[in-house]
């Protein structure tokens, strides 16, 4: 595999691999988790043509980028542990449109659904690295999320190295689709979003009218 011929993230990971092996593969994984523009969807498929070359073990690819994923998700849930619930209500209280009661409902549904959230959202792309940071603001138990965590990983990065290392030559057809999906959940948060600013000032502009 000659590096000069592929450039972008996807030249950058294949230095990697090149030079460390399947650690390197998880070591670009662990960057992707804390910087989510780096995208998984082209890191993992990858490590799999990279293994259908017999650059590194099958197996190994899987191992080192689940480890990967569960250090850099440790180091976004370290993040919220230290930010802290106080911190966060501190800097909602400072936004526009953003309640403090926003947050506590938020705290609220993260407490019923957060083993469900940790597990699947490893699996949705942008989610599968920010939702370790609710998960250390609520001092999640660090076993349960570690756990949650790696199984959610272990399938994402199965499926998406089997794909690269089935496809070979053809890798980069799993980015294409991927980011179909990448689309597709940015925009269902950008209609939440919108949304949720519509009904926030019709909030207000309701408020004033009722205090005239």
């Amino acid at each position: 595999m000659n590096t000069t011929t592929v450039d972008g993230v996807a030249g950058w990971a294949i230095g990697l691999m090149e030079q460390l092996g399947a650690p390197g593969a998880g070591l670009a994984i662990a960057l992707e988790n804390l910087f989510p523009p780096l995208p998984s969807e082209v890191i993992l498929p990858l490590a799999g043509f990279t293994a259908s070359q017999g650059r590194m073990d099958l197996l190994d690819a899987v191992v080192w980028t689940t480890l990967g994923s569960v250090i850099g998700a440790l180091a976004l849930y370290a993040v919220g542990a230290l930010l802290g619930r106080d911190r966060v209500v501190a800097i909602a209280s400072r936004l526009p449109l953003i309640k403090v009661s926003d947050v506590e409902k938020s705290e609220a549904w993260f407490a019923r659904h957060g083993r469900k959230t940790v597990f699947f959202g490893r699996m949705i792309p942008i989610f599968r690295s920010l939702i370790s940071i609710p998960a250390g603001v609520e001092r999640m138990p660090i076993v349960s999320f570690t756990l949650l965590t790696t199984c959610g990983s272990l399938i994402w990065n199965t499926a998406f190295v089997l794909a690269g290392y089935l496809l070979g030559e053809n890798w980069s057809l799993v980015e294409t689709y991927a980011g179909i999906l990448s689309k597709i959940v940015l925009g269902l948060v950008a209609l939440t979003v919108i949304v949720f600013v519509w009904m926030r000032l019709a909030e207000r502009r309701k408020g004033r009218h009722g205090s005239r």
